[in-house]
């Protein structure tokens, strides 16, 4: 009897408990009309996906939303579309379905509808459908052409269909447009987005479609435009049962515009994807009335204002910029300082002669190391602050000393204890420096692999550097054409192109090439990553059908060889003619590429040799700035192609003797081929070529002769290029090319460890630290054809 009791008043309570739930429906039609928010009633697609039904505001429970949310994920109501998100209602609104078929989302009985673009009443609209895919279905009318700020898979996307973020600050528009507060555009793609697969494909028009970090995988997805103003592509992960974000349309958040206000500039370390913080900059101060940067002290005197320069920092500030052309510095601020409109300039170092005035305000301001522009910020010459906003143009110190001082030693004396103690104690303290630099090497470490990995390389293949089609490549060439052909090698031929938006570019076909397309996409995106003045810069690749292909920048003056070695080429009077480059330039050049193969050495997240150091890999821009070409391509050689002296023809003369002896190569071989360069820069002739000397041609070495003349005899003049020999001034040039040639024979020793590194090399040339005399450098050469 007692078992009985116990399963009635449990049978009592299981249907009066069920009753408190939810009522799920497959369809709401005029019988269950009005749907009131206090029903508790859902509508279930026939998967169970997806739900909809009133939800509670989350920012006032007592108010209503009626939307569309996952249901098969558990612990997750993710909403992908609402009818009312900025008009929420009361618990007494009502969703209701007329009998002549009008469908209607009201407040109270006289209240407008709220429900969007309603559909013109219909008796054949009598039925709300919720469909496996997440589509809302009344008659014609569909929730997929209303989007709100979710894209569903195999949701067509259209040039007229608009998402706008919650907030309403963001909107994209034209299936390509990301634009803020309705005009204002901070991202566009070059094809529009068509739609979204189940498996992760994305679907590009007039383009081929890109596949999603986690494509083909059972995911739940979604594209979703954030209030920070990204638009981001989310997979749901099952076992840690959060959204993944596996692309987005901007990689660093802080170029979305309109995150801080006037003035601010926006500062991300990259340790995650949506984290910011909004900083005045120096000079400034924050104006809670305005939330804005104001000056803390007026410009009384224009002529008398000052610049504080802010590296890599940029301000896009639209109608209030003025772009002029100024290949100097000077010539941009001298265009600035007078003008009382202009709070200050952006500024490129790269020789193309960008200079961009920034008028009345400044506005999204960011912080990034991928920019390429120094902004300058005009205050008061009374003003104190300093730019905290540094590194570009700083010397980095590429040694890391350590002083240890030992204590004098004790007098005369016998007790072994008091020995012992000392020699603890200086051990502890080694072992402790040892560990504690150790410490700060990993976290400085940690911390830029992180920033070059969320900044320089997405989880897609589209946030890498581009991948061209070989028939893109075949149209800029002019199908390889050989009047196109600027240089051809044992390893590549080089083709002058221009791509379909008017850039000329440097076109690269490699042959012999080692690896797997993961190995080579793995070198590409390293090679892609590495920025610096120097350096000629990779803008894709083409991968197809065997065929890799590198494109370049276009350096318009050539290789350096083409002006130092003019008297040695055989030419008529039709040859063209190159400018002379006088001592500065030179200089000039062989401190950049000192720098850009310092930066490599040094200075990249990946350890990186170049191998093949000559005049002709360093290629002069417009302005004769160096750039170093054919960094990154050992990797992809394969390894008889470097280490064979058969196939060594080309770089003959410029190769440390590592190579032969069988020695372990380091970074010390860039530091021996640059020596030979630098010589050559001095001297103008090929190393592998007899100069002015009365030596016999078989006893005959470059650094051994210019070593005897510069240094042993003084007779610094013999050395010289005859081209601007009559140019050399001995009180301007004297110490300038004496730091040179020196530098040079430090580089060319025949021992690895005698020769500096070229974080000192760098230094060397630019006269900070000082330079020894160095020892003879001994003959080596390799002899060959």
């Amino acid at each position: 009897m007692q078992y009985l009791l116990l399963i009635f008043f449990f049978i009592i309570h299981f249907f009066t408990s069920s009753s408190s739930l939810a009522q799920s429906i497959s369809s709401f039609s005029i019988a269950e009309s009005p749907w009131n928010p206090s029903k508790n009633l859902t509508l279930r697609s026939p998967n169970s996906t997806f739900t909809a039904g009133f939800r509670p505001s989350p920012t006032s429970p007592n108010l209503f939303i009626f939307s569309i949310w996952y249901s098969n994920l558990s612990d997750d109501h993710t909403i992908v579309w609402s009818a009312n998100w900025n008009s929420p209602v009361r618990s007494s609104a009502s969703l209701t379905i007329t009998s002549n078929g009008d469908f209607q989302l009201t407040n109270a009985s006289s209240g407008p509808n709220l429900w969007p673009n309603p559909p013109p009443p219909s008796s054949n609209s009598t039925r709300l459908l919720l469909e496996d895919g997440g589509n809302l279905v009344f008659g014609s009318w569909k929730s997929f052409d209303y989007p709100t700020d979710t894209f569903l898979p195999s949701q067509n996307i259209t040039n007229n269909t608009v998402l706008t973020s919650r907030n309403g600050k963001f909107r994209f528009t034209g299936a390509k447009n990301l634009v803020f507060n309705g005009s204002d555009t901070y991202w566009t793609s070059s094809n529009g987005l068509m739609n979204l697969e189940l498996d992760g494909l994305v679907v590009l028009a007039g383009a081929s479609p890109f596949l999603m970090a986690d494509f083909d995988q059972n995911r739940t997805r979604r594209l979703t435009l954030g209030d920070d103003g990204n638009f981001r592509a989310l997979s749901f992960d099952p076992d840690k049962r959060i959204w993944v974000p596996v692309w987005m349309a901007l990689l660093e958040i802080c170029q979305v515009h309109g995150l801080c206000g006037p003035g601010y500039i926006c500062y991300s370390d990259g340790s995650t994807f949506s984290d910011y913080e909004c900083l005045c900059p120096p000079g400034f101060r924050k104006s809670d009335k305005t939330n804005s940067c104001e000056r803390k002290i007026s410009i009384v005197d224009m002529a008398k204002s000052k610049f504080l320069r802010l590296d890599y920092v940029n301000y896009s500030g639209g109608s209030n910029q003025t772009s002029l052309k100024a290949l100097k510095y000077v010539d941009c601020e001298s265009k600035c300082r007078p003008n009382k409109r202009c709070i200050g300039f952006g500024y490129k170092y790269d020789g193309s002669g960008y200079c961009v005035l920034q008028l009345d305000r400044i506005l999204n301001g960011y912080w990034s190391p991928s920019t390429e522009t120094v902004f300058y910020l005009k205050v008061d010459s009374s003003e104190t602050d300093s730019s905290n906003f540094t590194g570009m143009s700083e010397v980095l110190e590429t040694m890391c000393p350590v002083q240890i001082s030992l204590p004098d030693p004790p007098g005369e004396s016998n007790e072994t204890v008091r020995n012992i103690i000392i020699i603890t104690v200086l051990f502890t303290i080694e072992i402790a420096s040892g560990v504690l630099l150790f410490w700060a090497f990993l976290k400085r470490y940690v911390k830029y692999r992180d920033m070059a990995q969320t900044l320089g390389l997405g989880l897609l293949q589209t946030a890498g550097p581009r991948r061209f089609t070989y028939a893109e490549i075949k149209a800029a060439t002019k199908d390889f054409s050989e009047e196109n052909v600027i240089g051809k090698g044992g390893f590549s031929d080089v083709y002058a192109g221009k791509l379909q938006d008017g850039r000329p570019v440097a076109v690269k076909c490699l042959t012999n090439v080692t690896g797997g397309d993961g190995e080579f996409w793995a070198e590409v995106t390293i090679i892609a990553r590495m920025h610096h003045l120097n350096l000629v810069r990779l803008w894709g690749f083409c991968n197809e059908k065997g065929r890799r292909i590198l494109v370049y920048e276009h350096v318009p003056n050539g290789s350096l060889n083409k002006f130092l070695f003019m008297q040695s080429q055989v030419g008529t009077d039709s040859q063209e003619q190159k400018p002379m480059l006088d001592w500065n330039i030179r200089y000039r050049i062989a401190l950049g590429v000192a720098r850009a193969i310092a930066y490599l050495h040094e200075e990249c997240l990946e350890w990186v040799l170049h191998c093949d150091i000559k005049p002709e890999n360093i290629l002069l821009g417009e302005d004769f700035c160096p750039k170093v070409a054919d960094f990154g391509l050992s990797k992809l050689r394969k390894k008889e192609e470097i280490v064979t002296k058969s196939r060594i023809r080309g770089t003959r003369g410029y190769l440390a003797p590592e190579w032969v002896n069988n020695d372990s190569i380091t970074a010390k071989v860039d530091v021996f081929s640059f020596g030979m360069v630098l010589l050559e820069i001095v001297t103008g002739v090929r190393n592998m070529v007899q100069g002015s000397s009365s030596i016999a041609s078989e006893e005959w070495y470059l650094p051994q002769w210019a070593f005897e003349m510069a240094i042993e005899e003084k007779r610094m003049d013999q050395i010289l290029d005859r081209q601007i020999k009559n140019s050399y001034d001995d009180k301007a040039h004297f110490k300038l090319i004496d730091r040179m040639v020196k530098t040079a024979m430090w580089c060319v020793q025949e021992r690895p460890e005698m020769r500096p590194s070229m974080g000192k090399v760098a230094k060397m040339l630019e006269g900070t630290v000082e330079i020894m005399d160095p020892p003879k450098p001994t003959i080596f050469y390799i002899g060959g054809d």
